[in-house]
C-alpha cells in the first residue's frame, strides 16, 4: 500500500493593519469579488492532485498536524515559498515548483534549510539557470494538463487565428514592433483572426474562442513551462509561437540583477505541436509554411505523450522515490 503523499500550498496573507485582520480581509474580497479563482501556482497543487487522484496515490493536503508529529515523512512544499521559511520544518523537503523566479532570492538555500532534498523548477531553461546555485538539486518538473477539460471540439472554424497575447512588458512598444506589424501581414493574406489577453480572460472564453480557431499565434517573451498555450495544444489547436530567444526578461532581475540566455517560449514542444518564428522579419515566410502545413500537425499527441496529469504527477513520484531512497 502506498504512504500518502504529504503536500502543503497557501497563499501569502499576512495581516496587515491589525492581528487577525487577514481573515476579515478574506471575507470581505469574496463577498465584493465572489469565489476567487486560481492563480498559476495553485494551479500546480490542484493539477498534481488531479493527477494522484487518477492514478490512485493517497495525498494529505495541508494536513501540519500530521506531519509535525511525523518528522520523518517527506513534506511536500508546492508553494509558496513563506510555507517553508515561516515554519519550523523537521522533515526532509521536496520544494517546489511554485516558489521564487531565480537562486540569487535564496542563495543560501540549501545551507540555511539542510532538509530541502529537491527545488523544483517548471522547465529546463529554469533548471539549467538555477543550476550553477543549487547544482543537482534543482529538477524540472512540469505540472499535468487536464486533457479531460482541453480536448478537441468539432465546431465550425470562423477564423484562422486566435492570437494569444501574453505580453508582459514594454507593452506600447511591443504593440508597435509586433502586434501591429503581424497583423498587417495577416490582413495582407485576408486571414480572419481574434484576440484574447493573458490574465482578463476565464477558461470558458478561450475554450470557446479556440472553437472557432483552425490555429494560435502564440505571443509571449517566455515562458517556464506555459501551462496556457499547453492547454491550447492539447485541444489539437496548432500554435505558430513567437520565440524570440536572448535573455530572460523579466525587470525584476534584468538586466542588473540576472542576465540569462538563451529562454524559449515554448518550452515542452516538437514538430508536431506548429512551428515557430522569431520576429517579424521571418513572420510572413513561417505564416505561409504553416498554413501550408496545418493539417499536418498533431498537437494533442505530443501533450498525451508527455504533459498529461497522469504522466505528470508519475514523474512527481519518481522525484519522491529519489528522496526516500536518499533517507534509508
Amino acid at each position: 500500500m502506498i504512504r500518502p503523499l504529504n503536500l502543503f500550498y497557501e497563499e501569502p496573507d499576512p495581516d496587515r493593519w491589525f492581528k487577525y485582520d487577514r481573515y476579515l480581509r478574506r471575507g470581505i474580497r469574496r463577498l465584493v469579488r465572489g469565489k476567487e479563482r486560481p492563480g498559476g501556482v495553485m494551479m500546480i497543487a490542484i493539477n498534481l492532485m488531479k493527477g494522484l487522484d487518477k492514478i490512485c496515490v493517497p495525498y494529505r493536503f495541508n494536513d501540519y498536524r500530521h506531519i509535525k508529529k511525523h518528522p520523518e515523512e517527506i513534506a511536500c512544499i508546492i508553494g509558496k515559498p513563506q510555507v517553508l521559511f515561516d515554519r519550523k520544518w523537521h522533515n526532509p523537503v521536496i520544494f517546489g515548483a511554485g516558489i521564487y523566479s531565480h537562486p540569487i532570492e535564496r542563495p543560501d538555500l540549501f545551507e540555511r534549510y539542510p532538509n530541502v532534498k529537491r527545488f523544483l523548477v517548471p522547465g529546463e531553461w529554469m533548471r539549467q539557470m538555477c543550476e550553477p546555485y543549487y547544482g543537482d538539486k534543482v529538477i524540472a518538473w512540469p505540472v499535468g494538463i487536464d486533457t479531460d477539460y482541453w480536448k478537441p471540439a468539432q465546431d465550425e472554424k470562423t477564423f484562422d487565428f486566435l492570437i494569444y497575447d501574453k505580453i508582459r512588458w514594454k507593452r506600447p512598444q511591443m504593440e508597435e514592433e509586433l502586434v501591429k506589424p503581424l497583423t498587417k501581414i495577416l490582413d495582407r493574406h485576408q486571414l480572419h483572426y481574434q484576440f484574447i489577453r493573458y490574465g482578463s480572460y476565464t477558461h470558458t472564453e478561450l475554450t470557446e474562442k479556440l472553437r472557432a480557431s483552425k490555429a494560435v499565434i502564440f505571443l509571449c517573451e517566455h515562458e517556464t513551462q506555459g501551462s496556457a498555450y499547453q492547454q491550447i495544444l492539447a485541444t489539437n489547436t496548432p500554435i505558430l509561437a513567437w520565440d524570440r530567444g536572448g535573455y530572460w526578461q523579466d525587470p525584476a532581475y534584468y538586466p542588473d540583477r540576472v542576465k540569462y540566455q538563451p529562454v524559449t517560449s515554448v518550452p515542452y514542444w516538437d514538430s508536431r505541436c506548429g512551428m515557430k518564428f522569431s520576429n517579424t522579419t521571418d513572420f510572413e515566410e513561417r505564416l505561409q509554411r504553416f498554413q501550408s502545413q496545418l493539417k499536418d500537425f498533431q498537437p494533442r499527441d505530443y501533450i498525451m505523450e508527455n504533459l498529461t496529469l497522469e504522466k505528470c504527477a508519475e514523474k512527481y513520484l519518481e522525484i519522491y522515490a529519489d528522496v526516500e531512497r536518499e533517507m534509508v
